[in-house]
């Protein structure tokens, strides 16, 4: 009896294990198709360091609404792509009478653009490491012929909101270079982890959504999958007592194959298990027949009838639930059903 119920438990956590890499494989094409890492990175660094956009609105929209609707469509804040290796001598920064919307950016784009490729004309430069942002600013700041000071002073000038967080850091570091450099390094990683943080709140209205999605798109019942693997096990295991009993057991399962031959309708139950059933009441499905090629069919009158039957709803909503924790969770549940170790780094001897 315990085994019937761990054939139950692990085909629920296969089935979301499936769904919830699903949803994750479709919130990273959507991010790779959009480049949201690399439009938050460089929304982030014109709000840091050249202030908002020419209508006064911030470049990293603080609401996660703004963020789902300026974002990835309206504004690109990524700096047109550059071919060119960073100049030998950094730019100056410019004059406040003749200082661009962009002028900072610009200059930090130079400094950090030999790791970079086009993407749509814009750069695809998602990540900068702290130290390597770091040096950029030591690198800015030589261009001020090496003064610091001379150099917070045009930040200041131009009104970069830069000025004030390297201000407190140059003082900080009590005018010493080096430490000045650490001083940026450490502000700039904790500035990062801040973004992530934000990052991740975007991602998690996305995953969000794309659940919601994912479970209608299949309707996909966790109660009636539940059902018909406890169905199909007790199917295969009446096949498996008729096998042990004899003749005397043949006739209670060709009745249960609604008195036709049992052997094709032992077959097709045992050839498509309850996953695939589940699977093929998706909006559009695929069958795999016993000769030629694979079909695709579109279910959609059947599909309508399960979305607006409510005895499903507690089934979708089961499932819904369940792709919110997500495919690492369902991954660690089935390793701990199945008994499966992770793989240890390094010798035991």
């Amino acid at each position: 009896m315990l085994s019937v119920y761990v054939d139950l438990g692990l085909g629920l956590v296969v089935s979301f294990l499936l769904l919830s890499l699903l949803v994750s494989g479709l919130n990273e094409a959507f991010v790779r198709l959009l480049s949201i890492r690399s439009k938050f990175l460089w929304a982030y660094l014109r709000d840091t360091m050249d202030g908002s956009d020419p209508h006064g609105r911030s470049w990293l929209p603080a609401r996660v609404r703004d963020v789902f609707t300026a974002l990835p469509f309206v504004r690109d804040p990524r700096p047109r792509h550059s071919d060119q290796p960073a100049p030998a001598e950094p730019g100056a920064l410019p004059e406040p009478g003749a200082r661009a919307g962009d002028s900072v950016i610009k200059l930090l784009y130079e400094r950090v653009r030999e790791i970079d490729h086009a993407k749509r004309g814009r750069t695809s430069i998602a990540n900068i490491p702290p130290a390597r942002f770091s040096v950029a600013m030591m690198e800015l700041a030589a261009g001020e012929d090496g003064d610091v000071d001379r150099f917070l002073a045009k930040l200041k000038a131009i009104d970069s909101p830069l000025h004030g967080h390297l201000k407190a850091i140059w003082e900080t570091a009590q005018r010493d270079l080096d430490r000045f450099r650490q001083g940026v390094e450490s502000w700039f990683d904790g500035e990062m982890q801040r973004l992530s943080m934000l990052y991740r709140r975007y991602v998690k209205w996305v995953v969000t959504a794309l659940g919601l999605v994912v479970t209608l798109l299949f309707t996909m019942d966790g109660l009636e999958y539940g059902k018909t693997l406890l169905r199909d096990n007790a199917f295969r295991a009446s096949v498996t007592a008729v096998a042990e009993a004899g003749p005397a057991a043949y006739e209670e399962l060709k009745a249960s194959c609604s008195g036709g031959d049992p052997v094709p309708c032992v077959t097709d139950t045992l050839s498509e298990p309850a996953l695939v059933k589940m699977m093929g009441q998706a909006l559009v499905s695929v069958s795999i027949p016993e000769r030629g090629d694979p079909e695709i069919h579109w279910n959609g009158g059947l599909w309508w009838d399960r979305v607006t039957t409510p005895s499903h709803w507690p089934g979708f909503l089961l499932t819904y639930v369940a792709l919110l924790f997500g495919a690492p969770f369902w991954w660690d549940v089935f390793r701990r059903v199945t008994g499966i170790k992770p793989k240890r780094s390094g010798s035991s001897g």
